[in-house]
């Protein structure tokens, strides 16, 4: 028999990551924003739509997630991240449909000496995190056996990512400048799909969830690696001088957390899926990058 489920944000890095990694028995429908825009529907729209799909799962990884633009556009934020996720959760708590949402790290802000618990305080430095705070707390107190799985520093080969630029500068730039006292965890987003699929899988489960990869590093840690691996792979010609430089010479108009990285001992354990080293999980990634770059 046949599972299905429905993926909102089909077109970003996770929905593509999640199209792409479908286990075997399954099947998902992912809605393009033109014939669905959660952020728009009303409720009777999505319970329709969703009657008509008739999937186990609904997957929410649709949301706002231009940070520093949030800050100057904080309605249209709130109304992607926090009012179309509330209104998601009430439908499906209603058809009986489970629930997966993605949410991030800057849910916290960054003050942590050690990696943060699902069950950690909150408190967002930026309108970006709040509304996805807020998405949060609609999504629990609609469904409360909804899932909401928190990750951060997301890349793929898909879409637009701090990786794909980084590669993108290397080849034009002969030095770069990278913030070095930020510090989190890098999550492949193919990774993420495959927890997310374990979710979906996992019919007891309900509550909050982290998922990043394994270990911690700064964002110029981070631009290194991408030197030093995709030279290995023949992606870059040359290396390209790095410098670290504190957050502070690098302004932004949304302050971002100096501490991010996510504890995930208990998703390792309810997943029953092994830790990966961030760095493993690069190299795989500029690997598919490489074996797709013509498509």
């Amino acid at each position: 028999m046949t599972s299905r489920a429905v993926i909102f944000g089909g077109n970003g890095q996770l929905g593509r990551e999640l199209q792409t990694s479908l286990p075997a028995g399954w099947a998902c429908e992912a809605p393009a924003r033109a014939q669905l825009d959660i952020a728009d529907a009303d409720s009777n729209m999505l319970t329709s739509e969703l009657r008509r799909l008739r999937p186990e799962v609904v997957i929410n990884a649709a949301a706002y997630t231009a940070v520093d633009l949030a800050e100057s556009e904080p309605e249209q934020a709130h109304l992607a991240n926090a009012v179309a996720p509330a209104k998601m959760a009430s439908v499906c708590a209603d058809l009986n449909i489970r629930l997966i949402h993605i949410s991030t790290d800057f849910v916290f802000d960054g003050t942590a000496a050690q990696p943060y618990l699902p069950e950690h305080e909150c408190n967002p430095i930026g309108v970006y995190g709040a509304s996805k705070l807020a998405g949060e707390s609609g999504v629990m107190a609609a469904y409360p056996g909804a899932i909401i799985i928190r990750t951060s520093w997301l890349y793929s080969r898909f879409g637009g990512n701090f990786v794909k630029t980084m590669l993108r500068l290397m080849a034009e730039r002969e030095s770069l400048a990278v913030v070095a006292d930020q510090v989190g965890t890098p999550t492949w987003a193919a990774g993420l799909a495959q927890a997310v699929w374990s979710a979906a899988k996992h019919p007891g489960l309900h509550g909050i969830y982290h998922w990043s990869d394994h270990g911690e590093c700064s964002w110029c840690d981070f631009a290194v690696a991408i030197r030093d691996e995709a030279l290995d792979l023949g992606l870059l010609t040359r290396a390209v001088e790095i410098k670290p430089i504190p957050g502070t010479d690098y302004p932004t108009p949304a302050a971002r957390p100096a501490y991010s990285v996510l504890d995930k001992n208990s998703s390792w354990r309810d997943l029953e899926l092994p830790a990966v080293p961030w760095r493993q999980q690069l190299q795989r990634m500029l690997s598919d990058l490489q074996e797709h770059e013509n498509d």
